[in-house]
């Protein structure tokens, strides 16, 4: 098996300079070297029980890598096209509305948690099981993601992402230019498909 690292066209952005963008996908080509030779490593037949351990510790850090490549397929995902105005109609603004009251209600919370402290991810996931979305934090790449949800928003809140164009005091001006570019045809596509594949 081999994982092979997606392309993306990404326009010019507000607020995040061409130059992050490009040093971001360098991260995530490297996410995809990394799980590559994890894997790569596990197939080895280990020799002494030394090998073993070493193989089954290198594999544990195969969450982390694998972690990276799939949130920031989102991440990018949800950035090319150019920004996209919400659907109102469609299926994922009513289920917000629903929840919170309305999209904007909902789209003001989840800014603040983006706002936590430390690096890590701020997701919307659906929940086949329940028919639910739900936001939540993830630590690192592979902390927190919650059993069974499939993610359809992705914020890579790691310094990496907005520190080079906004200054780590410039995080939540960032985090107001995420949602000013994002694609939400693109986060409206993913739930629909999200909810097709979970038997809803």
């Amino acid at each position: 098996m081999e994982i092979v690292a997606k392309t993306f066209q990404i326009p010019e952005l507000k607020g995040i300079s061409a130059k992050t963008i490009e040093e971001h996908l360098k991260l995530y080509a490297g996410y995809v070297k990394h799980a590559n030779l994890i894997l790569k490593e596990v197939i080895r037949d280990a020799k002494t029980p030394e090998e073993t351990y070493m193989m089954a510790e290198t594999f544990r850090r195969f969450g982390f890598e694998y972690g990276g490549i799939r949130n920031h397929e989102v991440y990018f995902g949800s950035l090319e096209g150019g920004a996209v105005a919400p659907n109102l109609e469609s299926d994922l603004a009513k289920r917000i509305a629903s929840m919170c009251g309305s999209l904007d209600v909902w789209i003001a919370g989840i800014k603040k948690v983006a706002m936590m402290r430390g690096p890590g991810w701020v997701m919307l996931g659906y929940d086949p099981l329940t028919d639910t979305l739900m936001h939540y934090w993830v630590d690192e790449q592979h902390l927190g993601h919650l059993p069974g949800m499939t993610p359809v928003l992705a914020i890579d809140m790691w310094e990496h992402s907005y520190v080079a164009d906004y200054q780590p005091s410039g995080k939540a001006q960032y985090v107001e230019d995420f949602f000013a570019n994002l694609n939400w045809k693109f986060v409206e596509d993913r739930f629909d498909r999200a909810k097709t594949c979970g038997g809803h």
